[in-house]
Order: C-alpha cells, then sequence, then structure tokens
C-alpha cells in the first residue's frame, strides 16, 4: 500500500520545500529530460510509480535519508525498485550549467564537509569522520547556486579543492569571493591578511574585510539549507553519486528561492 504519494499536495512540501504549483513545473523539466522514457531495467517493463511519484520518492530519500527498506514501503515498492529509481531519476534532477553569466556577475564560493561512508573516496578530516569536501558557488545578488564541484577527499583544504573539483573552470573569467583559506588563488578575493610583524590593518582595510564578511555569509546560509536535506549529513551511497544528489539538492533549493 502506497503511504505517501504526489496526487496529494500536503506530502510535497515537507518533502521537496516546493509548493504544489513548483513541483508540477519541475515534474514538466524531468519528463523534458528523459524522465518519462526510462523503464525499469528490463524491456518492456514500466515503471510501478508514475514520474511525479518518483521524483517525490528521490526528494523524500534526499530530504530524510532513510534507508531503501524504509522509503520503498512509503510509496509502495520494493527497496530495489526504490533503489533503481533513485539512480536513474538523481541525475536528471541536477542543476543545468549554466551556459552564459553577466560578466559583472559575483560569486561565492565556499567548501563544507559532508560524511561518506565510502572510503574510496572520502578521507578522515577535522571533523573526526571520514568526509569529503563539497564546493558549492552561488550568486552573490540573487544568492542562486550557480556552480557544484565533483567532491574531494575531506582531509584537502579549500585551496586545493578548488582547483581540483573543477569548480574554478566553471567559475572561470568572474569575480570570486571567498574567505582566506583560499589564499593561493590569485583570481578569488579574500579578506586581507595582518601584517606579517603583527601590527593592525589600515581602517580602511578593516572596512573591507566587514563588507566582505557580511557579502561572504550569504554562501554559509544556503549551504546550511541544503543541509536540511538530511542526505548531506551522513551521505550512505557510493561516493561517485553525491555530486548528482548535491546538484539535485542545489537546483530544489533555487527553485523554492526563485519563485
Amino acid at each position: 500500500m502506497q503511504v505517501i504519494s504526489a496526487a496529494r499536495p500536503e506530502w510535497v512540501f515537507p518533502f521537496t520545500g516546493l509548493t504544489p504549483a513548483q513541483f508540477r513545473r519541475l515534474v514538466r523539466l524531468v519528463a523534458e529530460r528523459g524522465g518519462d522514457r526510462i523503464a525499469d531495467g528490463r524491456p518492456g517493463r514500466q515503471w510501478a510509480l508514475e514520474l511525479p511519484d518518483r521524483v517525490l520518492l528521490v526528494a523524500a530519500y534526499w530530504r530524510t535519508n532513510l534507508t531503501m527498506r524504509q522509503i520503498g514501503p512509503l510509496f509502495g515498492v520494493s527497496h530495489s525498485a526504490a533503489h533503481r529509481v533513485i539512480d536513474t531519476l538523481g541525475p536528471l534532477l541536477a542543476l543545468a550549467p549554466v551556459r552564459r553569466r553577466p560578466v559583472e556577475q559575483i560569486a561565492i564560493v565556499d567548501g563544507t564537509l559532508i560524511p561518506t561512508r565510502d572510503h574510496r573516496l572520502a578521507a578522515r578530516s577535522k571533523n573526526y569522520r571520514y568526509s569529503t569536501n563539497l564546493q558549492i558557488a552561488i550568486d552573490a545578488s540573487t544568492r542562486l547556486v550557480i556552480a557544484v564541484g565533483d567532491p574531494q577527499p575531506g582531509n584537502r583544504n579549500d585551496t586545493v579543492v578548488y582547483r581540483t573539483s573543477g569548480i574554478d573552470q566553471k567559475l572561470a573569467g568572474r569575480p570570486v569571493m571567498a574567505d582566506g583559506a583560499y589564499r593561493g588563488n590569485p583570481e578569488v578575493i579574500i579578506p586581507y591578511r595582518k601584517p606579517a610583524d603583527g601590527s593592525d590593518l589600515p581602517a580602511w582595510k578593516e572596512d573591507l574585510n566587514t563588507q566582505h564578511r557580511t557579502i561572504r555569509a550569504r554562501v554559509e546560509h544556503t549551504l546550511a539549507r541544503m543541509k536540511n536535506w538530511k542526505i548531506l549529513r551522513d551521505y550512505r551511497r557510493a561516493a561517485h553519486t553525491l555530486t548528482d544528489a548535491a546538484s539535485g539538492i542545489a537546483h530544489l533549493h533555487n527553485i523554492a528561492l526563485a519563485s
């Protein structure tokens, strides 16, 4: 018996953060990306769930981080079917790459540690857990996520992961703000550091640092909101799928924020 269904609007917002109208637009987008053409792994056999229910299943999984044996019965399918739904639809929910952005658009980038159980990529980090370092960038004006980097081992610092995750290429040619941990990347605007002799910064530099902190806090707020999807607090799936999950969550965040 199916407990949760997209046909009942009261289930949509708690699991997606979207209004029913926003959710319907998301389902149409997934359909355009090929969501309706995917069969259930075997020729001739269609999915047991309609596309809206499959989209809701993926969002509910990301939101609650339930196990497959828990999420499947809520939608009236087996745990293996739930696993296939997430594997096939997760990439279709991902944030679309930004093809053109105004040259003057300022991006803010920051990284966060995602506890990840796949030790093939995760590494022990400062949170004493096996984690990956996930980089995201937002538009400073709209606060929309514009880029997500490929997860890297959690024991690497932000200045290295900024280059190895590929997010630097996605932001190429645009002004980028970040905290002092990104020192060593000349294209990134970071706060002024205190002189080596320990003397105080001039007042004008302190003022600029204050403004820098105020603007930079926006990306930290975005990361905090994204972690309302509990899968980013304890990622149990294969690490190579984390990029799609993080990008999909960023997409849901953007739809809710932009509308």
